[in-house]
């Protein structure tokens, strides 16, 4: 199994449904590993002028799954997902 997160834009084109009952399915399947809206914020850099902030973003899950497939297959239910928004799922590889 790995994780992996799954990026919620702010693009969706119906109304979302609550978020109840859909991180309850998660949590009850063991797999659900956290997950939050995301506020305002700043790109930072050392020097230079940094990229500006990634304003699509609202929220990210983060889940466990043994594929991106299986990760993808976790959507249903997702109100983001139903409402026709976009969900962009990465890999969270491990580090030593």
């Amino acid at each position: 199994m790995a994780d992996y997160i799954f990026l919620m834009h702010d693009d969706a084109v119906a109304e979302e449904q609550d978020w109840g009952p859909y991180l309850h399915s998660l949590r009850q399947r063991g797999i659900f590993q956290g997950g939050s809206a995301i506020g305002d914020g700043v790109c930072v850099r050392k020097s230079g002028k940094a990229a500006p902030l990634s304003a699509q973003l609202a929220g990210f899950v983060r889940v466990r799954a043994g594929s991106i497939e299986q990760a993808k297959a976790l959507l249903s239910g997702n109100p983001v997902f139903e409402a026709g928004g976009t969900v962009e799922i990465r890999a969270l590889p491990q580090t030593d």
